[in-house]
């Protein structure tokens, strides 16, 4: 699996989890459509500088 199809499954598998735990938490609130799901966790990442964004400023 070359890095470019790891970075994908690993990315898919975080959006999957997570409409899994929002829909185990409250099953009748609507999902993020993966674009919705990428905005929010790379505000996310921008806004705490602990979760890393690779080699920015080094």
């Amino acid at each position: 699996m070359s890095p470019a199809d790891l970075a994908q499954a690993a990315d898919e598998s975080a959006y999957d989890g997570y409409v899994a735990h929002v829909r185990a938490e409250c099953p009748q609130a609507p999902a993020p459509s993966r674009r919705d799901f990428e905005r929010m966790r790379t505000e996310r990442q921008e806004a705490d500088p602990r979760q890393g964004l690779g080699t920015v400023g080094v």
